[in-house]
């Protein structure tokens, strides 16, 4: 299920020369995201109306937080350089189909911008290997 929201940020960082992280508060997003899904954020500049595709980094479910990282390519990224904390934006989110989580061992591979997505899931893959862990102790605990 996709939202379209004005959201807060809570937190803007530059991490690296032309690279942003940016938090920002949404229950609904964060309930719904998967690993491998992006948001659509809205320029305030009213002459760009066209959203910038941004993949989500990483979700906390429990504070209803999202965090993107992206990398200042034009007059839009540029533009979201420049927001604060307590600052509002429109999104909309999350969109696109994720990535299919299956019970084989993964390999993740990525490079530069490509990077961020991976994060969330890293995180997820490890809770499936945690929970098949937990389960196979369970089973021999029991025997």
């Amino acid at each position: 299920m996709k939202f379209q929201e004005i959201v807060k940020i809570v937190k803007q960082d530059n991490i690296a020369t032309g690279i942003y992280s940016m938090w920002f508060k949404s229950e609904n997003m964060a309930k719904e995201a998967v690993p491998g899904q992006f948001v659509s954020v809205y320029c305030k500049e009213g002459s760009r109306i066209l959203p910038r595709p941004i993949s989500i980094c990483e979700v906390d479910k429990e504070a209803g937080m999202l965090r993107i990282v992206y990398r200042v390519v034009g007059k839009g990224t540029e533009e979201f350089s420049k927001f604060n904390e307590g600052d509002d934006v429109k999104i909309v989110g999350p969109l696109g189909n994720g990535f299919e989580l299956h019970e084989k061992t993964a390999l993740l591979i990525a490079g530069g911008i490509g990077i961020p997505p991976m994060l969330q899931l890293a995180k997820e893959l490890k809770k499936v290997e945690e929970q098949k862990i937990k389960e196979q102790t369970e089973k021999y605990n029991t025997l």
